[in-house]
């Protein structure tokens, strides 16, 4: 027989065309009464080139689109791109090029890059979320919210590069600098658009308990942490009669904490807040405390909360509403405007941050707690500065509490609060840390924000006729400021509303909006594209998204904002779910050498290489192999080597296999003790294939099932029977087709004309064991094994281990015996 030859560039090749050809992965349209799996992987941005991270991601929702497939499924496995954002602009000005050439034809090369991977997307529903057909209903949402109240303007700061007069995310400043120029970055506050997602603060918050065993643990806490639901107590401190500042006559705070109120020994406020604006404006503070106040202005908030604790006394005072006590205002780096009123009361000894900032200014500190339940006696005479240096910070009983003295702070807080609300000084509320999302960037490459500023009509939405808003072609990006505010003919305009003249909105929306509702555009045929932005028919029948795959690090603000743009669609009439996503898949990073692939660690492997010269299906099977999927994965090249060999090895032995279209029929009991084994390893895998892709075992572990596989190919390989050989292939290649198709579709069409691709029933008789082995340890070493038959008794089997390992018991007494089933015997000398 001619020796077969392992071609890996032909086979994927050849497949890979006939898949396209065929439009093997394109779900069926017409019939919406078959069942169904919606499997999506998180799209990615268009950089050109995919990564080892991308190449993990799209296998693991391959492996399950092909799984559904082969067992009767309409599968729905679409794929995009994420396709606005900065990068493009920075590529622009970088490469002299413009940022939609730039973007589309790294499109066109991560396509043939995907493609290569033999990944079975729906290539009949791929778009980019720059397509004008697609910024054209996510304009339509942007107007529809902001008639329903749900989208509204405000001033507020932002990172400003006065050097080349343009916004930064925060993530494009470093160290308090632009990240290009490295000019030091200020606060310029500016107006914005903000989406209102506080407003489903309570839904996004409850609803993660119906996802209690359908997404990770750790991304559920994550979310709920965000939410931040807190109750507390709402409350102001009456400004001293010399204290008051124009109309200015209290400080509104609020505090989850209100039984540590007769803690508080001063009051700190953020550098914009109204007090110190009106301070700063009359000139009532010293030249250097403003400056220095301005420069913390001019901090981002992510930079202030990694900054050394700073803050200045204002010289005024506030009253203590129960105690009637003075107390001084501070105005300090770490308190923020933009959570609660942008003032806090300060518990040094009962709040780490705050008794930080007290211990460098020689703040008061006033113990208020004790972990001990008989605190009476600690009040008044224990309350001196320096009895309790160390602070405090858990919940405790009160102490120097007045008539709440004694009491434990869980039944204090409430008492507490109904104390304010009987004298009418203060409220008890819930208040979330969520804050509405920010939606304006003064870039480029985004979609329009649609709404129109007309002299007399204030600001207006764009008429839905006049919809998709485009982007201009004829920009010059170069960095300095927005290029949508310099083209006056794209930016003059038409009222709506009253005909005048009126001007653009120039601002873009974040690029988290586009992500917020791709999952939902998928499911409509890309033939009714133009007209809808979803066909409910489809909608309903595709809907929820069952198994969702993407990395741990978008478990905050993409799930949120796709969680919330469900329900607002929902609530708009377009959808009739609440949550996306059924099931979420959060899939490790992969590393090599104990870091994270990344260009900046100089670490990347590159996927073309690997397909390049073991080809796709290696590559798939070390990614699927080496670590399961929720679980970071090390960067093995010895490993590569390995699951290129054993592809090799399946490829060319397979000289004993018979042609056939259907499974053969194979009498158990007749077969040898090798050809039974071979056979039981077999079926064993393919019960362990239904048993992950059906979530009986937990994680979808492929890298178990590959062993598996592994372990029924070297069986197979120790004996020689036609008929045991060919059933072995046939299942075999039934189990592996999701995770290396190429090869499998190759050898299924040589020798099954690819009839194993449809479901294998388990052969019970070849799961059923006659006999079992066991290990025979002494004192827990191991000095043998043995097979022992089902029906031996427990002390048959003490004979049968003691005539095996007799010379190790001769002159020794055994003063225990111990028999785990089915798996060990044990002798305890002594």
């Amino acid at each position: 027989m001619q020796e077969r030859i392992y071609n890996p560039k032909d086979i994927e090749s050849k497949w890979q065309r006939f898949w396209e050809e065929h439009k093997s992965f394109e779900p069926h349209n017409i019939d919406l009464q078959k069942k169904k799996k919606y499997i999506l992987s998180m799209f990615p941005y268009p950089s050109g080139a995919i990564h080892m991270g991308h190449v993990r991601n799209y296998c693991i929702g391959d492996a399950l689109a092909r799984y559904y497939r082969q067992n009767g499924f309409n599968v729905l496995h679409p794929m995009g791109w994420d396709a606005f954002g900065m990068p493009a602009e920075n590529a622009a000005i970088k490469h002299k090029t413009h940022p939609k050439v730039w973007t589309y034809s790294n499109i066109d090369a991560m396509r043939k890059e995907l493609k290569s991977l033999g990944l079975s997307f729906s290539k009949e529903r791929e778009f980019a979320t720059s397509d004008e057909v697609y910024t054209k209903f996510e304009q339509a949402f942007f107007i529809q919210m902001w008639e329903k109240g749900l989208i509204y303007r405000k001033q507020a700061y932002l990172n400003w590069c006065p050097n080349d007069k343009t916004i930064l995310a925060n993530e494009q400043v470093i160290e308090g600098k632009c990240w290009r120029c490295d000019t030091p970055v200020v606060q310029k506050q500016m107006s914005q658009y903000y989406i209102k997602i506080t407003a489903y603060a309570e839904e996004l918050l409850g609803c993660l308990d119906e996802l209690e065993g359908h997404w990770p643990p750790q991304v559920l806490n994550m979310q709920r942490n965000w939410i931040g639901k807190s109750r507390g107590l709402n409350f102001a401190f009456s400004l001293s009669a010399d204290s008051v500042l124009g109309d200015i006559k209290e400080l509104e705070v609020f505090t989850t904490r209100p039984d540590t109120i007769y803690g508080v020994t001063y009051c700190a406020i953020a550098p914009e807040h109204p007090i110190v604006q009106y301070l700063v404006e009359n000139k009532l503070l010293d030249s250097h405390i403003i400056e220095s106040i301005e420069r913390i202005k001019n901090t981002a908030a992510r930079e202030r909360a990694q900054s050394e604790k700073l803050g200045f006394d204002l010289g005024i005072k506030v009253i203590h509403p129960l105690t009637q006590e003075e107390l001084p205002v501070w105005v300090a780096n770490f308190v923020l405007m933009d959570y609660g009123s942008g003032a806090v009361m300060s518990v040094p000894m009962h709040d780490e941050r705050d008794f930080e900032f007290a211990k460098k200014y020689d703040l008061p500190l006033k113990c208020v707690l004790t972990d001990k339940a008989d605190s009476q006696g600690l009040d008044s005479k224990n309350n001196e500065q320096d009895t309790y240096l160390e602070g405090y910070f858990e919940e405790g009983y009160l102490i120097n509490s007045g008539e709440f003295s004694g009491l434990h702070s869980t039944e204090a807080k409430p008492r507490i609060i109904a104390h304010f609300e009987n004298l009418g000084r203060g409220k008890g509320i819930i208040n979330y840390r969520l804050r509405d999302w920010g939606v304006s960037r003064q870039r480029y490459w985004g979609a329009p924000i649609p709404m129109v500023h007309c002299e007399y009509c204030g600001i207006v939405p764009e008429s839905f006729a006049h919809l998709p808003i485009t982007l201009p072609d004829d920009v010059n990006i170069d960095g300095e400021g927005n290029p949508l505010d310099k083209h006056p003919t794209w930016r003059d305009c038409i009222c709506p509303k009253c005909g005048r003249k009126a001007r653009r909105e120039t601002d873009t929306m974040d690029t988290f909006v586009q992500s917020s509702w791709y999952f939902l555009r998928y499911t409509t045929p890309k033939d009714m594209w133009e007209k809808e932005a979803f066909d409910k028919a489809h909608l309903a029948y595709w809907l929820n998204v069952d198994e969702y795959i993407g990395g741990i690090e978008h478990a905050i603000l993409h799930l949120l904002y796709a969680r919330f743009f469900t329900k607002v669609l929902r609530d708009l009439g377009y959808i009739e779910i609440s949550e996306p996503f059924a099931n979420l898949l959060t899939q490790g990073m992969v590393l090599k050498a104990g870091a994270k692939m990344s260009k900046s660690k100089g670490n990347v492997v590159n996927p073309n290489d690997i397909i390049a010269r073991y080809g796709a299906d290696t590559a798939r099977l070390f990614i699927l192999f080496a670590a399961p999927p929720t679980r970071e994965l090390e960067w093995n090249d010895s490993a590569v080597e390995g699951a290129y060999r054993f592809l090799k090895r399946l490829y060319e032995r397979t000289r004993y296999i018979e042609s056939m279209r259907k499974k053969p029929t194979i009498a158990h009991d007749t077969l040898t003790k090798n050809e039974q084994y071979a056979r039981q390893k077999v079926y064993e895998a393919l019960q362990k294939s239904y048993d992950i892709f059906n979530k009986k075992q937990s994680g979808y572990a492929f890298n178990t099932l590959i062993a598996a596989s592994m372990e029924a190919f070297n069986a197979l390989n120790e004996q020689e029977n036609t008929q045991v050989w060919s059933e072995g292939y046939f299942v075999l290649l039934h189990i592996l087709e999701p995770i290396v198709p190429h090869i499998c579709w190759e050898l299924s069409e040589q020798y099954f004309g690819r009839a194993n691709f449809e479901p294998i029933a388990i052969d019970e008789n070849a799961l059923s064991k006659q006999s079992v082995v066991y290990a025979i340890t002494i004192n827990g070493k191991k000095r043998a094994e043995m097979e022992v038959a089902l029906d031996v008794s427990e002390k048959q089997i003490i004979a049968q281990a003691k005539a095996h390992v007799a010379k190790w018991l001769e002159n020794a007494h055994i003063r225990k015996e111990i028999i785990v089933p089915n798996k060990l015997v044990n002798f305890v000398l002594g």
